[in-house]
């Protein structure tokens, strides 16, 4: 393949061929929570606060404190909540956190959640001096943790270069959340076989939302209102599937995690709605397709 998009040749999702989802929902909504490893040593993934007088801080204690306080105090919040009422999510978790931070993994492990791949470590993948290596230690250290290879994988930034994918298939990974060029799943090309993309988000995501556009405390829940009322509208049709996707440094501070609980009550609340995890929604897939 010449170009990394030749992984993916176009198709109208007005061709795909109808698919019903359990129960018959309209649509399957998975919610995803990032969990990453931000090393004070480095300079930081994202910043929420300028450096004084624009001369960059090393080490930079108050952005990496913003993303420390999700790590100590927000991932509790936004367990809560999905613990209240049911929901198991996908946890997109950086394989060194397991390590960093044990009592955190150890939490969404007992609550059932899935565990997705999310780098080693919080740099992208075109960075990295040994792709093959981060890979396979974060599937070697997620086994070694729950019991089984990651299902899936998300990269930090949903950063690939030309040989991602070929690396995950070969890792025994099923599905990636990188492209979100469709409302339903989707096989992409690698050398060792078809990998299935299943569709995620860039803009129902507290990244975008809230440390990108700025926008005020409600302003993910109600894009992602809005975002759902469309997809389940469309539903009738076609299957549809939306994500969720959020990070404990934003969605799990004070005063946001009213809203993601608002939110979270709104999509249980609508009926013919599958509230599932990645791997389900990549196994229903599978098999709809293969009947």
């Amino acid at each position: 393949m010449s170009k990394l998009s030749d992984r993916a040749p176009y198709q109208a999702f007005v061709d795909r061929p109808r698919l019903h989802l359990p129960n018959d929902a309209r649509l399957a909504v998975w919610v995803i929570v990032n969990v990453e490893e931000w090393s004070i040593e480095r300079p930081q993934p994202r910043t929420v606060l300028p450096a004084p007088m624009s001369q960059p801080l090393m080490p930079d204690l108050p952005n990496w404190a913003w993303h420390e306080y999700g790590m100590r105090v927000g991932f509790w919040r936004i367990l809560s909540a999905l613990e209240k009422r049911g929901i198991r999510a996908t946890f997109a978790v950086n394989g060194n956190v397991i390590n960093s931070y044990e009592r955190v993994a150890g939490a969404a492990r007992d609550a059932g959640w899935e565990f997705m791949g999310h780098g080693f470590v919080q740099r992208p993948m075109h960075h990295l001096e040994d792709q093959r290596k981060a890979i396979f230690d974060t599937v070697d250290t997620i086994r070694a943790f729950t019991g089984k290879i990651p299902p899936g994988w998300e990269s930090p930034g949903l950063t690939e270069n030309e040989e991602t994918l070929d690396l995950l298939k070969e890792a025994g990974i099923g599905y990636v959340a990188n492209w979100v060029i469709d409302d339903l799943p989707l096989e992409l090309a690698t050398r060792h076989g078809p990998i299935l993309s299943v569709p995620y988000t860039v803009e129902t995501n507290d990244i975008v939302v809230h440390a990108v556009q700025h926008q005020p405390s409600d302003g993910f829940k109600r894009r992602s209102i809005d975002q759902f009322d469309r997809l389940w509208e469309e539903g009738a049709e076609n299957a549809r599937v939306m994500a969720i996707s959020t990070h404990p440094y934003l969605t799990g501070v004070p005063h946001r995690i009213r809203y993601f609980e608002e939110l979270l009550d709104y999509v249980l609340a609508r009926e013919k709605t599958a509230v599932m995890t990645g791997e389900e929604i990549a196994d229903w897939y599978r098999e709809a397709m293969a009947g």
